[in-house]
């Protein structure tokens, strides 16, 4: 035995039993302090553990397992990090506002599903939503929000988080999704170490837990002693046998997460609204900051007849807690150019700390706005961050005026290129109508290469604007004629940052062509229309060539939308543009799945599939898309719609109520052998 009490002399299989106790035993003890906050043994007993777990592995390196205690410190410094898809989209919740907002949710909700539904309200954690995959009940990968649909990878700095299990309670495989944050007592400490150190402190916990989780060194985010709530599962909640939210977290925490316990679920909305007022005034009491409450309806029928629209879940919401209002003094007004040409005032304000961070400018929408609430230059006006984000001038403090107040007024021509400023019948912005304009082509290019366009990494304002002034890029197409020579002679370019941003711009050749569609910024084309329209017409000329009457046969694609679209590409200067991107190699056709791609025959075609029990061989996800993928559509509950059960072990209510209504029931090796044949 060494003098520290462990014997590195044992044989290959007793040393891989002790290396697989010390993990249990010191799996169990993490949990117990970090989630449960109720410790089992005294700390010196389980550092003690733990440098017997590190001692081993010093000198058994090949012992070292992706799920070990020891993990947690951080490992190497990562390069960058890759790219992953969600399985399931993680997407944004419409916002409430005030009770009204609320009850006017509570009515569309029961006049869709019936007065027995209920609700599970949530504190809203201000931190930074993630994504956690887990195979046969070890954590394997980590993810970043992103745009709902592709995250970064995070997961060595996940792994720093003690309250996230590496290995749960059950040999399960789940994806879970949660918000990561930083307590304030963790914040307070991070921003006490930087100002001594004199380093710019945080502006908020909300930042300070975004940029540990952004670093490329994991020992970084470990030192930042973070936190997480596992606030669900990713898909379809009944994908893992429960019938309702507050189950489902209930299972989640049984399998070792740390769910939040201020949940309550209530039976009415003006419960919900008591909940609300409650947290309202005591969340200042709370260990972590919240910016307000989620409220979900509870069952995951319920949910599931309520559906969703292009953004956000029709069954839930978030209410945002009332902006906190502050007072400073409106130094001048600022004009900028946006893309469309339209002219923004922006306040300048003397620097003031609001809902946790400092604001020197704020938003002032148009000259109307200006006029209807009398703002002046040197007005002391009252700012608030709409929905705790974005800064707004509420209006002036009119009785602090002493007289040297300046009223203001829009320019009748362009800031940047001098050209006169019109107002389109019905708009109240001002806008500059020259394409040739300086600021509306820098905001061009930097809305084509932005992260839901055409997403070239390493092109971000700052690069776009040394590009333009440099004169190298005047449309989009330029951008694909760029060489290592120019770039390098830019500021703080390196060979490396060239290297990658030049493979960023090669890379964005083979995206789809919605990403084209949306990042050329045809006014009133969004995401989502540019989605409709890469389906429908497959090509970028089948869509040039489309007219009105073609495009208005088009579903969600109305008369404005359309005459945009004819007007765009009736364009010579957009016709060139887009030659030009043809010849320098960019793909102009659609690459997702078609509607004429959907099978159309096979055992699930157009029939509505509920999967229930415990499925032995197939994972519940991938039984789910294969099944999806063969033409049919997996639903959470059965009702006289569903066409077939699958049933595996230890099926229950679902099953029952299927033999109830004598609908179909499989078993999963049926299941298994209808997948086969497809093959």
């Amino acid at each position: 035995m060494t003098d520290k009490g462990w014997d590195l002399k044992l044989d290959r299989i007793e040393l891989e039993k002790k290396v697989q106790q010390l993990h249990q035993t010191l799996n169990q003890y993490g949990h117990a302090y970090y989630v449960l906050d109720k410790p089992d043994v005294p700390d010196s007993v389980y550092d003690s553990m733990m440098q017997e777990l590190l001692a081993i592995e010093a000198q058994y390196p090949d012992l070292i397992l992706p799920d070990s205690p020891t993990q947690r410190v951080g490992g190497e410094v990562l390069s960058g990090f890759g790219k992953v898809v969600h399985d399931y989209p993680m997407l944004s919740l419409s916002n409430a506002f005030n009770n009204e907002d609320l009850r006017e949710f509570d009515r569309r909700a029961r006049e869709a599903v019936g007065e027995q539904l209920s609700y599970i309200c949530e504190l809203k954690i201000d931190g930074l939503a993630i994504s956690l995959r887990y195979k046969e009940g070890k954590f394997v990968q980590g993810s970043t929000r992103g745009d709902g649909k592709v995250g970064e990878d995070i997961t060595s700095n996940l792994k720093t988080i003690r309250t996230i299990p590496l290995v749960l309670k059950e040999n399960t495989t789940i994806e879970v999704r949660g918000e990561a944050y930083m307590p304030k007592k963790s914040f307070l400490a991070l921003n006490l170490g930087r100002d001594e150190s004199g380093e710019e402190p945080f502006a908020n916990p909300r930042n300070a837990a975004a940029g540990s989780l952004r670093q490329l060194d994991p020992k970084i985010a470990a030192s930042r002693n973070l936190a997480i709530f596992i606030y669900g599962v990713g898909g379809d909640g009944s994908l893992y046998g429960q019938d309702s939210h507050s189950d489902s977290l209930d299972h989640l925490r049984t399998l070792g997460f740390e769910t939040n316990e201020e949940r309550q679920r209530c039976a009415t909305i003006e419960e919900v609204i008591d909940y609300v007022t409650t947290w309202t005034e005591k969340r200042s009491s709370l260990a972590y900051e919240i910016d307000g409450i989620v409220i979900k309806v509870d069952r995951y029928e319920d949910q599931e007849q309520l559906g969703y629209t292009a953004k956000s879940p029709k069954w839930a919401i978030a209410y945002k807690f009332p902006a906190e209002e502050v007072m400073t003094t409106l130094v001048d007004i600022e004009l900028s150019v946006g893309r469309t040409g339209v002219v923004t005032p922006t306040a300048i304000l003397e620097p003031v700390r609001v809902a946790g961070s400092t604001v020197g400018r704020a938003s002032l929408h148009n000259e109307d706005l200006i006029k209807e609430k009398d703002i002046r230059i040197g007005d002391t006006v009252t700012i608030r961050k709409a929905g705790d984000i974005i800064p707004e001038v509420i209006g002036p403090v009119v009785e602090q005026r002493i007289g040297i107040e300046v009223p203001f007024s829009m320019p009748t021509n362009c800031p940047v290129c001098d050209s006169e400023l019109i107002r389109i019948e019905g708009e109240v912005a001002l806008r500059c109508v020259n394409p040739q304009c300086p600021a509306q082509m820098k905001e061009a290019l930097i809305h084509f290469v932005s992260r839901n366009a055409m997403n070239i990494e390493g092109l971000g304002e700052r690069v776009v604007d040394q590009l333009y002034t440099a004169g190298l890029v005047h449309d989009v197409a330029d951008l694909y004629t760029l060489t290592e020579e120019q770039l390098l002679a830019l500021e703080r370019m390196g060979k490396k940052s060239v290297a990658n941003l030049l493979n960023g711009i090669e890379l964005s050749k083979e995206n789809s062509l919605e990403k084209l569609l949306f990042g050329l910024g045809i006014r009133h084309v969004g995401e989502k229309a540019a989605s409709i329209l890469a389906e429908e017409f497959e090509t970028l000329s089948a869509l040039m060539d489309a007219n009105l009457e073609r495009l208005l046969t088009i579903h969600e694609i109305g008369e404005k939308v359309a005459d945009s679209i004819i007007t765009y590409f009736s364009n010579e200067d957009v016709v060139n543009v887009l030659t030009k991107l043809e010849s320098y190699g960019l793909n102009l056709s659609y690459k997702g799945l078609r509607r004429q791609d959907t099978p159309t025959n096979g055992p699930f075609v157009g029939k509505t599939v509920v999967l229930t029990g415990k499925l032995t061989v197939l994972n519940r996800n991938d039984a789910k898309s294969e099944i999806e993928a063969l033409g049919g559509k997996v639903s959470g509950s059965v009702s006289k719609k569903t066409d077939l059960v699958i049933a595996g072990e230890e099926a229950g209510s679902k099953l029952a109520k299927a033999e109830e209504l004598g609908i179909e029931i499989w078993d999963e090796e049926m299941l298994i052998n209808a997948l086969k044949e497809k093959e």
